[in-house]
């Protein structure tokens, strides 16, 4: 297929072609209400041999519905020269000239606008499938010599990176970046516009690493390009001693927003009002409650963030004793079989209240003095991608060393406890309310996890990637290897990417 599509997509697109498009997908593929849900059940069988299943197509020309596996549509599309259909279960286009499904950006336009109405009908979020290829990336890959057939055991998107001296800190982070659906879906859109110096552009150079990437080589890639842009935008990572891939990732997010552009096509200088893409998938909002201790005002401030950096326990912060079972560990299926600490035990210590003492008191607004007061986070608003630091490097005045306490995290994570709203409702009597097992909103699935490995002075990073589901491997620089789940969570964890089961309505 051309890159400029079909070419007998245009015979379609004449007279009232959107309406009876929009009337299709209404009816027969993203049915949203109960009556188009039971006219689908009942009009949808082959008109050929009577049955149900077999990949049902229907004529995009006229009203016939018929099998694929049998070839009943290809019969009717030879003997009425109707070159299109439609697929009734996944709502792609198939054109019997090219015998391939095709894209075409207004008929993919369609399909998604009924596909929400028919969602947002039934009283269900947008479920992102962060495994799957968009069709965007079938479009790219039928471009290639080569066709690949696209199947769970699929590898595009796997490769290694050329470990260019110390630089592993770098290639943990460019797989977990490269293997973020959204952020993989906007570079391999041709999303970005430039307007900067050639080849300063830091979102240019990832554009171009997606599609090495996604472009089906198997050879290590080098990215000698991509190196030499970080240590000229973020100059406190030049050189090549090791750094830390956390450090890594914070200095990446903020060159690429900052090379970004928002809606509005000016420059992205505030995290608190901006579109661009690193902002739409990243940045959360971080709310902060500091309560008065003598009349009991409340002072609030909300704060974006990239990340959250977690305590852990054996650093000089004082943690607390554990307590088995607590309310997000039993939501989160976490346990404590042998008193492993869990990212929920993370998570609960990082919202918890905490009494702030005489040294650090604050003018409060009601009482007109400095009083002592409590202060208390919650997540306000959370982000697409939740990344998670667990603070294992501990610098002092006294003490450099690394903490290896392991942490039991889990594959899918309900945020719900530590949300500022489950506060109110705990506050207001209605705990039970926000803990709401069939509230889909806040749920979170692993899909990378980056480990350190050795010691404070000599270590090594490497990936935890998820390709499909349940299906990991370990991205150790060049080499890349087929992991199990087991491996995945038996690891130590340094840093643990999270993606939102369920994406809101715009």
């Amino acid at each position: 297929m051309s890159p400029a599509g079909c070419p007998h997509v245009g015979s379609f697109k004449v007279d009232n072609w959107k309406q009876n498009l929009r009337v299709i997908y209404q009816c027969f593929v993203w049915s949203g209400s109960a009556e188009t849900r039971r006219r689908k059940a009942k009009s949808c069988v082959c008109h050929m041999c009577g049955a149900h299943l077999n990949r049902l197509h229907s004529c995009l020309y006229c009203v016939f519905f018929a099998c694929f596996a049998k070839k009943h549509i290809h019969e009717h599309a030879k003997s009425k020269r109707h070159n299109l259909a439609i697929d009734l279960l996944y709502g792609g286009i198939y054109c019997f000239m090219c015998q391939d499904y095709i894209y075409d950006k207004d008929m993919e336009q369609i399909a998604k606008e009924e596909q929400r109405k028919a969602w947002k009908m039934q009283g269900i979020g947008e479920k992102y499938s962060s495994w799957e290829p968009t069709k965007r990336e079938l479009e790219l890959l039928r471009h290639n010599p080569k066709r690949r057939r696209i199947t769970s055991n699929c590898t595009i998107g796997l490769r290694g990176l050329i470990n260019l001296g110390n630089t592993c800190f770098m290639n943990c982070i460019v797989q977990a970046l490269t293997h973020t659906p959204l952020l993989r879906d906007f570079f391999l859109s041709d999303r970005h516009k430039c307007e900067m110096q050639s080849n300063s552009c830091l979102v240019c150079e990832m554009s171009q690493l997606f599609q090495e990437f996604y472009s089906g080589h198997r050879s290590p890639h080098i990215p000698f390009r991509l190196l030499h842009l970080v240590w000229t935008h973020a100059r406190h990572l030049a050189g090549y001693e090791q750094q830390d891939a956390h450090e890594f990732l914070i200095a990446a997010l903020d060159v690429l927003h900052r090379h970004c552009k928002d809606d509005n096509g000016k420059k992205a200088n505030n995290p608190n009002h901006c579109n661009c893409i690193i902002d739409q998938i990243f940045t959360g909002g971080l709310q902060s409650d500091v309560t008065c201790q003598v009349c009991h005002g409340v002072s609030t401030t909300i704060d974006p963030f990239w990340d959250i950096s977690l305590d852990l326990p054996g650093s000089s912060t004082p943690f607390w004793p554990l307590s088995p079972g607590g309310d997000g560990s039993a939501l989160n299926g976490e346990s404590h079989p042998t008193g492993a600490t869990t990212l929920t035990d993370c998570l609960r210590r990082f919202t918890r209240p905490e009494h702030l003492g005489s040294s650090a008191k604050i003018k409060c607004s009601g009482c007109h003095s400095y009083q002592e007061s409590t202060k208390q986070l919650t997540m306000k608003k959370l982000p697409i991608v939740a990344c998670f630091h667990l603070k294992r490097f501990e610098h002092s005045a006294k003490l450099r060393r690394k903490i290896t306490t392991y942490v039991s995290f889990p594959l899918e994570l309900d945020m719900t406890p530590f949300m500022a709203s489950s506060k109110e409702s705990r506050m207001n009597g209605q705990y039970q309310q926000a803990m709401d097992p069939f509230n889909n909103d806040n749920k979170y699935s692993l899909f990378a996890v980056v480990n350190h490995q050795g010691t404070l002075e000599s270590g090594h990073y490497t990936t935890f990637i998820r390709q499909h589901k349940d299906q990991w491997f370990k991205c150790d620089d060049a080499i890349i290897t087929k992991a199990s789940i087991k491996d995945v969570l038996d690891s130590e964890g340094y840093l643990l990417f999270y993606h939102k089961q369920f994406l809101e309505y715009e």
